[in-house]
């Protein structure tokens, strides 16, 4: 089963504990669509940089779809390969 969420626009500082909450209480695989994203902080990256490593220990899939120009941006800024966050298998 897979658990799909809607990112909000902006994942700043403010949005970084409850994007945390909210990807917590998803069971099975997750996608988290990123089309509407218009703004990347740097603690949201971390919540879901950990958020992969977490399900992919525990043998879930989890993958970023759709990402949007600037969340490809701020990847990019923040030196993070896409690929850590976009591949949809377990590690």
């Amino acid at each position: 089963m897979t658990a799909r969420l809607t990112l909000p626009a902006r994942l700043d500082l403010t949005a970084a504990k409850p994007l945390a909450s909210d990807i917590a209480a998803l069971a099975g695989d997750v996608e988290l669509d990123a089309s509407g994203v218009t703004h990347l902080g740097g603690l949201s990256l971390q919540v879901l940089l950990a958020a992969a490593q977490s399900c992919r220990a525990a043998g879930r899939s989890f993958a970023i779809v759709a990402p949007s120009t600037d969340f490809d941006a701020a990847l990019t800024l923040f030196g993070v390969d896409p690929s850590h966050l976009t591949r949809n298998t377990a590690a």
